[in-house]
């Protein structure tokens, strides 16, 4: 059932913060094009993430490290133009704000200019807190990831649950609540024990939305691709696939291109 309301205002950071003082989980999913986040947008999503998983599922590439701030902001352009009432939060890609907190900045407000979005996320923890910073000094509402961090995973060399281990689970913590400290509006946590989501989550006042991290947080965000079985190739414990559309399309193409070539498409009322 859809959760949207006929006539509902937009989803704001405020209001994203609002959910979780009710109690009430919060709804993410990614979406790159219009056609797709029009769809997302009226089911009743809460906020969409343009996420650089674009690199991905839009590109082929085999990491999220090769997409652009240009291409991102490609992607976000066209999701802000079909969201009516969810919030657009847009990553920013891989070396557009690491190590130097004016190229974040000038990075986020390209974002937030040229695409219309209302937040951008960001990876990392303590050692990028004065890009968090310099942003927010401008405005920008800024959502932090801290966990599985995609965007090093040639640093780590593995996509394998992070913070096992007690000196990692309490640098998170700490992490997260630099974050929060620092101004983020709420949190993505990314392949993390499941108690240590909920812990980090009760630890603070923003929003802690999961990935592969347990239902103790404050909402959840998938992959839309992954999560309507678009992809197949990629079959992680955490994703629920709610359809299959890998089959269904290839299947629709089989048949079309049987009816092609039997010359029984367009047949006489699909003609002018």
């Amino acid at each position: 059932m859809s959760s949207i309301v006929p006539g509902s205002k937009r989803m704001t950071t405020h209001s994203v913060q609002e959910l979780k003082r009710k109690g009430v989980k919060i709804s993410m999913l990614t979406a790159y094009d219009y056609t797709m986040a029009k769809m997302v947008d009226a089911a009743g999503i809460d906020i969409i993430l343009v996420g650089d998983s674009a690199s991905n599922v839009m590109a082929g590439h085999e990491t999220t490290l090769p997409i652009t701030l240009d291409q991102m902001i490609y992607h976000a352009s066209s999701v802000v133009r079909a969201a009516e009432r969810s919030l657009v939060v847009v990553d920013l890609p891989f070396g557009s704000y690491q190590g130097d907190s004016k190229q974040a900045l000038n990075s986020a407000i390209r974002i937030m200019k040229e695409s219309g979005a209302h937040a951008v996320k960001l990876e990392g923890g303590i050692e990028v807190i004065e890009s968090v910073k310099r942003i927010l000094t401008a405005g920008i509402p800024v959502m932090g990831h801290l966990g599985l961090t995609p965007q090093s995973i040639y640093k780590f060399g593995t996509y394998t649950v992070r913070a096992r281990k007690e000196a990692e689970a309490e640098k998170l913590i700490t992490d997260a609540l630099a974050l929060e400290n620092a101004g983020c509006f709420s949190l993505v946590l990314e392949k993390v024990p499941a108690a240590l989501a909920e812990k980090t989550s009760n630890a603070l006042n923003i929003p802690v939305i999961g990935i592969g991290a347990g239902g103790g947080v404050d909402g959840q965000v998938l992959v839309l691709h992954d999560m309507l079985g678009m992809t197949h190739e990629f079959s992680p414990r955490f994703l629920r696939r709610y359809l299959n559309l890998y089959d269904d399309i290839t299947k629709a193409v089989s048949l079309y291109i049987e009816d092609v070539k039997l010359q029984k498409f367009p047949n006489r009322d699909e003609q002018y």
